[in-house]
């Protein structure tokens, strides 16, 4: 498991963590192992997945070398109890909760979804280590560009509706990354769902953040 430091740095370098919400807990292991095989770094398993737990077991004994796997919607202590047992590497909880204290006393990497100012302050105070902007599509790139005035040490993981089209914005606006979920996925982690689409669309934001890491080293 990284250090959240390590974390910060790794998904700052990858630009992107995908989100797997499935039908079962294997269409979503196996959703998430294709992703890793085209080279996502990081993908979360949601909680609200049937079997999420298994399937994050699951996950971590396949994952290719350096991939993590960890745990979306985690809102309890109990949550992040049973995540850790599965063998999650980070969690990511979808609003500023008790399993967010907790996941930093467990020294687990934290993303904690934050949408008001107040709600981001809160997550920093916590200790969180990156703050998830939720639901993005909310606001827009816009409204990340509003926060970073107040908040220019935050780091900001965009999520919620992100799309292709609006990762490049984002990214140019400050987010560490974005969190892509329906727009990535799409049906694959359901039954009757195509990985054939899963892998090209995975190749798309994969090239996105590729080139736009060539960007701004040039900048």
């Amino acid at each position: 498991m990284e250090t959240p430091e390590e974390f910060v740095a790794g998904v700052q370098k990858a630009g992107l963590i995908g989100i797997v919400r499935g039908s079962s807990g294997k269409f979503a292991a196996d959703a998430a192992l294709a992703l890793m095989e085209e080279g996502f770094r990081y993908v979360e398993v949601a909680l609200t997945t049937p079997d999420a737990l298994a399937a994050i077991t699951e996950i971590r004994a396949k994952a290719p070398v350096g991939a993590q796997v960890g745990a979306g919607t985690v809102l309890t202590v109990q949550n992040v109890t049973d995540v850790i047992a599965a063998g999650g590497q980070f969690i990511v909880t979808p609003a500023i909760c008790e399993a967010v204290a907790e996941g930093v006393r467990q020294g687990l990497p934290v993303v904690a979804g934050a949408l008001t100012p107040t709600e981001i302050n809160a997550g920093m105070i916590q200790g969180a280590t990156l703050i998830k902007l939720f639901p993005a599509s909310s606001g827009g790139p816009k409204y990340l560009k509003a926060l970073r005035d107040p908040f220019p040490q935050v780091p900001f993981i965009a999520v919620g509706g992100v799309g292709l089209k609006e990762t490049e914005e984002y990214w140019n606006l400050g987010a560490l990354a974005v969190g892509p979920g329906g727009p990535l996925v799409g049906d694959a982690a359901s039954a009757g769902g195509d990985l054939g689409p899963l892998r090209e669309r995975a190749r798309e934001y994969l090239a996105a953040a590729s080139r736009f890491g060539a960007k701004s080293r040039l900048q």
